[in-house]
């Protein structure tokens, strides 16, 4: 039987894109959001292939309805055999000026969305002693520019999360992987999965790294950023262990994606080296 998907945040961006991929291939794809009913042509699109399904599902639902939705598919399928945390939208904005429940709303989605489907889920993969857990973070969660404080927060933590995880349950048979974009042609930078809290008077006068970077933001053309069928593909070949990623299906966690990202990695990457090596003295000293 053909390899079975559980994609969430399927309706736009990287989640659709890893959709048709892996249909296109043959595996069995279980693609999910929050409200099918405001996408019908994607829906008929993808249960016209006989191995697409599309369900409802909320990350932010309560756990216990997130278990019962995935129990069902793998019953379904008879297993489940990569789930792809994908569900995610942004909130940017001066830290200080994006409110607390602005801030908890975003992690419920970004971060405790993907803890959710993932504690829902891995009972049933250890039973088996297989499966993978593919999270999709963002550049911004190594590298968090002005007006992403909370957004890269909640990939910062996924990020955490993620890494930990693997640790737990690569003994039991589990892989995890991390997915870390940077632009990309999807509609990630529509009013839907960004959104803008104006900033206080502080941060929009005068030359602010606030203000430029929301600038920056907003008259940004996605249609400049690199390809999103061929990050699906990418990201397809380094799960499943062929093309590109057949060398590196069993020790690789993190996965950029894109020039842009590689670049802001390797300079972010640099920038705390040379940090530590100013305060390797200091560190030392404390024995």
């Amino acid at each position: 039987m053909a390899p079975t998907w559980v994609i969430t945040g399927s309706s736009s961006g990287i989640g659709l894109a890893l959709v048709r991929y892996n249909l296109a291939q043959g595996h069995n794809v279980i693609a999910t959001s929050r409200n099918p009913s405001k996408t019908p042509d994607l829906v008929r699109e993808v249960t016209s292939h006989p191995n697409g399904r599309w369900l409802s599902l909320d990350v932010t639902s309560p756990k216990v309805e997130i278990e019962r939705i995935l129990q069902e598919a793998w019953r379904e399928f008879d297993g489940i055999d990569f789930l792809v945390n994908n569900a995610g939208y942004s909130v940017l904005g001066a830290a200080e000026d994006i409110p607390e429940d602005r801030a908890k709303e975003q992690f419920g989605v970004n971060f405790w969305g993907a803890v959710r489907t993932t504690q829902a889920i891995l009972p049933l993969m250890r039973s088996r002693k297989s499966g993978t857990v593919v999270n999709i973070s963002s550049v911004a969660g190594v590298d968090p520019l002005p007006t992403c404080a909370i957004y890269s927060a909640s990939k910062f933590a996924l990020e955490a999360w993620s890494e930990s995880l693997s640790e737990e349950v690569r003994p039991l048979g589990v892989r995890v992987l991390v997915v870390e974009p940077g632009g990309f042609r999807t509609n990630f930078f529509s009013d839907a999965t960004m959104q803008f809290v104006p900033p206080s008077s502080a941060y929009s006068e005068g030359p602010s790294p606030v203000s430029r970077t929301l600038g920056k933001f907003k008259s940004i053309n996605p249609t400049t950023f690199t390809d999103p069928i061929k990050a699906a593909q990418r990201i397809f070949e380094v799960v499943v262990g062929v093309g590109m990623g057949e060398q590196l299906s069993d020790h690789v966690l993190r996965l950029p994606l894109g020039p842009d990202c590689y670049t802001r990695v390797t300079e972010s990457h640099k920038k705390r080296q040379r940090e530590l090596e100013d305060v390797k003295a200091i560190a030392l000293s404390t024995i």
